[in-house]
């Protein structure tokens, strides 16, 4: 993540490279957006009807996903390997986790357990 302090240590070294104002603008913006690629977007799997909607979901290190339950009866989320799980969520209810380290973490509903999903987290 780029910090506030390492724009202004770029504008330093800019400077006194005797770069034009235009060329360090545009040398910022192009910097920043780049910078904005490599944050994760947020993902959200959706239970209803006995189900979890994507079944599978590939993900970047860092991704937050949240399982919202759209049904009208409880479920849970739980990793097989232990690295999550849920309390039983109700109608509305939401779970969420930032998926940090890669690999492929198939979970279920312990209350449901034909209930299953796989998120796979690799780096893009």
């Amino acid at each position: 993540m780029i910090q506030p302090s390492d724009i202004s240590a770029w504008r330093i070294r800019h400077k006194q490279a005797n770069t034009s104002p235009a060329a360090s603008c545009l040398s910022v913006a192009i910097l920043l957006m780049s910078s904005s690629l490599c944050f994760a977007q947020p993902v959200t799997i959706h239970v209803d009807n006995f189900t979890f909607t994507p079944v599978e979901t590939t993900v970047a290190p860092g991704t937050t996903i949240t399982w919202v339950n759209d049904d009208d009866i409880p479920h849970t989320v739980v990793a097989t390997d232990g690295t999550f799980k849920s309390k039983a969520l109700d109608t509305e209810d939401q779970f969420t986790v930032t998926m940090t380290e890669p690999g492929e973490y198939v979970y279920f509903c312990s209350l449901h357990p034909r209930m299953t999903g796989k998120i796979i987290v690799k780096a893009p």
